[in-house]
């Protein structure tokens, strides 16, 4: 484990009990401090099974998990001082309010906790501060939980699904909130479906499918290495309707039919033709997100 991972896991597997298949089967892979980093899969592929063992919800796995040098179990109670946790399915006291919900959870730290209602207002709540909990919709309790997990200022957040059910514009505010703790140093681990929040917000993704990490490496880097090596030009043709042209990128500065069409045609794009993060998925595993 170098110095500058947070998380380190070695030759992980785990099977639950009378389950036939483990459900991690073999997996390796670090996660540096100041990284968010990215777990993605289907259902059933390990994801949650992993953050539980990380969080140290599950025991009873093969190889090592250590997080700052240490199994999670290894540090007692100490260990949720210094991390916090967002789970995708909401489970907050229904009858409090949202404000007395976060006045409770931030009086189990042993020490300071952030202002209870600044998070609700970073989170678009503050209206919302002393209505009961059991009137939110699904998306004001997903930021909820957010908030909470933000409580204790933690070193270590393990997000699930943190955009499930939000519409773009709290979605973006919580996509701002996670750039903000990576420019703060802290370290993010985020278990989720959603390929193009993974593409905004992620330095690196795992694909994990079957208990196993397929691919792992920067989202760039994935998307260049499977990506056509062609640019498509969308122009008005003479007719006036829209039209397309792909040329080869390489040597296309010298491409004659490239500079004909630039001159004689009003031009609308110029792109290439980069492969998304779905399609890199797809092209390893021969399967789609669900």
């Amino acid at each position: 484990m170098r110095d500058s991972d947070v998380i380190s896991v070695r030759e992980l597997t785990f099977r639950y009990p009378k389950s036939p298949e483990p459900a991690i089967r073999g997996m390796d892979f670090t996660v540096g401090r100041g990284e968010i980093f990215g777990f993605l899969g289907p259902s059933g592929a390990g994801k949650s099974t992993t953050q539980k063992l990380l969080i140290g919800l599950l025991r009873g796995h093969g190889g090592t998990v250590s997080v700052w040098g240490k199994e999670p179990l290894a540090w007692g109670p100490d260990y949720y001082q210094r991390i916090g946790v967002s789970f995708e399915l909401p489970n907050h006291y229904q009858k409090l309010s949202g404000l007395e919900n976060l006045q409770f959870f931030a009086s189990l730290y042993d020490g300071g906790t952030r202002d209870p209602a600044g998070l609700l207002d970073a989170v678009g709540l503050s209206d919302a501060a002393n209505i009961r909990v059991g009137k939110y919709s699904k998306g004001m309790q997903m930021r909820l939980t957010f908030a909470r997990a933000l409580l204790n200022d933690p070193e270590l957040l393990f997000l699930d699904e943190p955009t499930s059910g939000l519409d773009p514009v709290n979605a973006g505010t919580i996509k701002d909130m996670i750039r903000d703790l990576k420019a703060m140093g802290r370290t993010v681990f985020l278990t989720t479906h959603d390929m193009s929040t993974a593409d905004e917000l992620c330095d690196r993704v795992a694909f994990v499918v079957d208990g196993r990490i397929v691919a792992l490496d920067k989202p760039a880097e994935l998307k260049i290495a499977r990506s056509q090596r062609l640019v498509r030009v969308e122009y008005r043709s003479d007719h006036g309707g829209l039209a397309s042209a792909d040329f080869p990128m390489d040597g296309i500065a010298d491409d004659p039919a490239f500079h004909i069409l630039l001159r004689q045609h009003h031009v609308e794009t110029i792109h290439s033709r980069e492969a998304s993060l779905d399609d890199v998925f797809v092209e390893i595993t021969g399967r789609r997100l669900s």
